[in-house]
């Protein structure tokens, strides 16, 4: 990819990965992901992130279209996570940069992933300043968004904010920049990655959010370590982490499930019935079809989460229990809960459903349905009335 000048003496040198569609288990096929590197030429020549260790050479190629590889003072590592400093040990032995800044968590991360003790570390800490030159470079530290190292590193002489993880999306695109695609379209994969990578540090979203206010950064540009960067649209990517971070919820469920003979998949159908004909809006989800992290990017806004599985060997189908467990590390919170399913034999299914929702806080207005092998249609009648149920929860969650 050409390197590109996002500000005045500033350049994206990152790389498209077109092929990635897994990320420790959040999907992403069919999009891929960039991983964002910059390089800002001054009197002293700052890099700042670097990317997964098999583009090394890509990122040096990048960076050799505008200087020599040694011309490099400085290094920044806003964050610590393989894919923004993989290519790191070999960027430091090429450039042998005077000094790498990064945060107090930051050096112990650097130290414990690379043990290189004879690197020019040197810690930074908020309000600390880097003079390049002309420019200058103030840090924030922003730990748990989504690691302990993480920071923030904002340039008030050109208004830039790059921030790591937050902020992202991923998305492979031969296009930097957020006016150069659909709004909607970059919001909803915004949403989408924070779902599967923010969502559990919501309420440090916040702090972060209003520590900035409170500096009074006046930034017109944020540059995350993934997808585009945000030039036109930077009060919107600002309101949406607000209200993602606020999890504000609609009256909307999702009905997430996993069948075997069609059974289980007959009792989501009707669970849906009810809570349409109170008009709470529905997206049914069989785990067959849609990945995990498919799936939470749809309970990111919705009010409820009711999920199916037919029992299997006294337990729950795979699947199930894999989205489960995915979810419930994500956290996310005041949401209303329920379960269903069908059985043979034994049906222990639902009420595994319902302790893993307990766990993980869900409120649990209905007591779990289950049915024996296929459902009557006075099975289904009740399924209805348990989506009535949970429809008239949602509206009275949400107002």
């Amino acid at each position: 990819m050409p390197v590109v000048e996002i500000k005045k003496n500033i350049y994206w040198v990152g790389v498209v990965d077109w092929n990635l569609h897994n990320f420790h288990g959040y999907s992403l096929a069919p999009k891929g992901t960039t991983y964002n590197a910059f390089l800002v030429l001054d009197d002293k020549i700052t890099l700042f992130d670097t990317v997964p260790e098999k583009f090394k050479l890509d990122l040096y190629h990048q960076i050799q279209q505008l200087i020599k590889i040694t011309d490099i003072n400085y290094i920044v590592v806003n964050h610590v996570e393989p894919d923004h400093s993989g290519a790191l040990p070999f960027i430091i032995e090429k450039s042998q940069p005077e000094k790498v800044f990064c945060s107090t968590m930051g050096q112990k991360a650097l130290l414990s992933h690379y043990h290189q003790e004879n690197w020019p570390l040197e810690v930074v800490t908020n309000n600390d300043k880097l003079s390049l030159g002309k420019k200058t470079v103030l840090f924030m530290e922003t730990r748990m968004l989504h690691w302990p190292d993480s920071m923030f590193s904002f340039i008030p002489e050109d208004k830039l904010l790059i921030s790591n993880d937050a902020f992202g999306q991923n998305i492979a695109s031969s296009f930097r920049f957020d006016d150069e695609v659909n709004l909607d379209e970059l919001l909803f994969e915004a949403k989408h990655y924070y779902a599967n990578i923010i969502l559990p540090y919501s309420a440090l979203v916040q702090k972060t959010l209003a520590e900035v206010a409170k500096q009074g950064w006046d930034i017109d540009m944020i540059a995350p370590d993934h997808g585009f960067i945000w030039r036109s649209h930077v009060k919107e990517i600002l309101a949406a982490y607000q209200e993602f971070s606020l999890q504000k919820l609609k009256p909307k469920a999702v009905i997430v499930y996993d069948s075997m003979w069609q059974s289980t998949e007959k009792m989501a159908k009707a669970i849906a019935e009810g809570l349409q004909k109170e008009n709470v809006s529905v997206r049914l989800m069989s785990l067959k079809t849609y990945h995990h992290s498919d799936v939470m990017g749809e309970v990111m806004d919705a009010a409820a989460v009711i999920c199916g599985s037919p029992t299997h060997n006294n337990g729950i189908l795979p699947l199930m229990a894999d989205f489960l467990t995915y979810m419930k590390g994500l956290k996310p919170t005041n949401r209303i809960g329920a379960a269903f399913g069908s059985f043979g034999w034994s049906g222990e299914a639902p009420k595994i459903i319902a302790s893993i929702l307990e766990q993980a806080k869900f409120e649990l207005p209905v007591e779990p349905i289950k049915v024996k092998h296929v459902p009557t249609h006075e099975d289904l009648k009740k399924c209805k009335e348990m989506g009535e149920t949970l429809a008239k929860a949602i509206k009275q969650k949400v107002n």
